[in-house]
């Protein structure tokens, strides 16, 4: 990855870990429309990589809901 790229991926682990923590699960628009102002190609990336991790977030807990359900089927 590039240094813009490095960057919004580390802002955008930390925003989500904030926003968290704060129980505001939109936090990461306003973070968003501040770094519009500032670095619009910054803001994209950033954008990319917070869709990138909310995606995986709902990936990973579908798996574990489905391996848990197929789990529990198998030991009973």
């Amino acid at each position: 990855m590039g240094v813009t790229e490095d960057l919004a991926d580390a802002l955008a682990r930390d925003v989500l870990a904030a926003q968290d923590e704060m129980e505001q699960e939109r936090f990461y628009l306003d973070v968003a429309k501040m770094l519009a102002t500032v670095s619009p190609s910054m803001e994209e990336a950033f954008m990319t990589a917070v869709r990138v991790r909310l995606a995986e977030r709902r990936a990973r807990d579908y798996l574990n809901r489905r391996l848990g359900a197929h789990r529990k089927g198998a030991a009973g």
